[in-house]
């Protein structure tokens, strides 16, 4: 006789239905777990054995099989302890079979027999839902797949509780939904003395969700200022919140099942690997691009990461996923994120600086600004030069304006984009649709073919400067793209042009 339980196999934020199957032989001895277990599901026949004996359970002496079907699906993660031990705890007899027949399982065992957190209990319970079935989870995780809907929900500390319930010697009830932080971001734009021209850069950047890369010296406030961005951003939409929520299930940074409409602001090392970035790993865990999605991803010392990191961005930074590729499998996360980057001009981060002079030349600027490609650099809309901030910057009193007044025009500029777009903002926008809604004035035109030849855009470059004009269009309530909106789109690329002066004025040493 073969009884069964449901439980759950993660593809990137997905959650597939496995099944667990457990018959108890006539003949040999031992307990084998079959189905393309990794080693931690493969553990899981001495932790149920172990949380067994601390029950008074004896596993049978008879060989018993546990098969994880479909057979040809990978099954990973310690998750899997909990299904195997009901549907164990159904086929010795222990439970009715017909208790755990409407239930999905997820969680893993202790020694003593209580039931430990594991991540990704959001996407089971939203899998669970669909199929009409309920969930029992760890106590941990039961404030994190209430958020699913409305489906029963069992969250257990230990076994001897869900073999009370099930004998009705105790009623659990269902957990509530954990709490709902509101959007209120601590870091306020105001707190920057000076650059304007910098915080205005991060209101369009804001506006119409263009990625932004920021040259200044040490000290300028460039950190400062990225860090001020999630404060800008309007707070995260309902489909968002809960696309958001699943790939931090899935990574395991629910803590009780908190949710945030604050948008994910995330801040790598320079020292990151590629799986750190990209997702990867034993598990293919989510990487900061995804972790970051519908937020900001945030690089510091750009020319400090890898090339091989950097250029591994370049496809989610058009298409808005990442694909972990395996030799069995191929798992996609979601990565819309917003990038914004800071930099030093040269490697001692003086170059451009008033009054001082880089201490190696030129070529210090030149060498250390070449680390990063061409193709990562035309993704970047905005590039600004922040300069050093003087001490009469420091002395003047903080601005009236606040995170707050910036984020209510980025609101409007938003609502008007999406009402347009289709729900899409000015960066999202496909090119055959830019086109059409960013079409400039015949003197706006003119200047931008201009530019294009001067500052030798690429096509994607020439593209970008629409975009960032249809978004300062929409910051002035203009419906349609002026010359006014496409020259100052053209000055917020001008840390490409100061890079190109350096290597200019290179080269004008070398022939003199």
């Amino acid at each position: 006789m073969t009884t069964s339980m449901s439980t759950v196999a993660f593809d990137g934020t997905n959650a597939r239905h496995i099944d667990v199957q457990v018959q108890i032989t006539t003949s040999g001895s031992g307990l084998a777990i079959v189905g393309l277990p990794d080693k931690a599901v493969s553990e899981s026949r001495d932790r149920v054995q172990a949380a067994f004996s601390s029950l008074g359970f004896m596993t049978p002496y008879k060989r018993t099989i546990v098969n994880l079907a479909p057979a040809d699906i990978p099954k990973e993660g310690a998750h899997f302890d909990l299904p195997i031990a009901l549907a164990l705890m159904a086929a010795m007899g222990i439970l009715p079979e017909d208790a755990i027949s409407d239930w999905c399982a997820i969680g893993e065992l202790s020694l003593d027999g209580s039931i430990t957190r594991v991540p990704g209990a959001l996407p089971a319970a939203v899998r669970a839902n669909a199929q009409g079935l309920g969930l029992i989870c760890p106590e941990d995780n039961g404030p994190e797949a209430a958020w699913a809907g409305d489906l029963p929900i069992l969250a257990p500390n230990n076994l001897v509780q869900i073999l009370n319930h099930f004998r009705g010697r105790q009623l659990m009830s269902r957990p509530p939904a954990g709490e709902l932080l509101d959007s209120t971001y601590e870091l306020d734009i105001r707190d920057v003395r000076g650059q304007e021209i910098a915080k205005r850069a991060l209101e369009v950047a804001a506006a119409g969700g263009h990625n932004m890369l920021m040259v200044g010296p040490p000290g300028s406030g460039k950190s400062m200022l990225a860090a001020r961005l999630p404060g800008l951003l309007p707070p995260l939409a309902p489909q968002e919140l809960l696309d958001v929520s699943m790939v931090h299930s899935v990574a395991g940074l629910l803590e009780r099942g908190k949710l945030s409409r604050v948008r994910p602001y995330r801040d790598p090392h320079h020292s990151a690997s590629m799986a750190a970035m990209v997702g990867g790993g034993v598990k293919a865990k989510p990487g900061e691009a995804s972790l970051a999605h519908r937020g900001v991803l945030f690089l510091d010392e750009l020319p400090e990461f890898t090339a091989q990191v950097l250029d591994s961005l370049r496809q989610p930074l058009e298409t808005g996923e990442i694909t972990v590729a395996r030799a069995n499998a191929h798992v996609t996360y979601p990565a819309r994120f917003q990038l914004v980057a800071a930099m030093n001009p040269c490697r001692c981060g003086t170059a451009g600086a008033d009054g001082i002079a880089c201490r190696r030349g030129a070529r210090c600027a030149i060498d250390y600004q070449a680390r990063i490609s061409g193709p990562f650099m035309d993704r970047m809309d905005i590039q600004i030069d922040v300069p050093a901030v003087t001490p009469a910057d420091l002395a003047l009193p903080p601005d009236k304006e606040c995170s707050k007044d910036v984020a209510a025009r980025v609101a409007t500029a938003r609502d008007i984009q999406l009402a347009r777009n289709g729900g899409l903002t000015n960066a999202e926008l496909p090119q055959n649709r830019l086109e059409y809604v960013a079409e400039p004035s015949y003197d706006g035109r003119k200047l931008l073919i201009q530019a294009a030849e001067t500052l030798n855009l690429t096509a994607r470059g020439y593209h970008r400067v629409l975009r960032l004009a249809r978004t300062l269009a929409d910051l002035a309530g203009s419906e349609s793209v002026q010359r006014l909106h496409i020259a100052e789109a053209l000055s917020l690329r001008r840390a490409k042009r100061g890079l190109q002066d350096i290597k200019s004025g290179h080269s004008a040493q070398i022939r003199r």
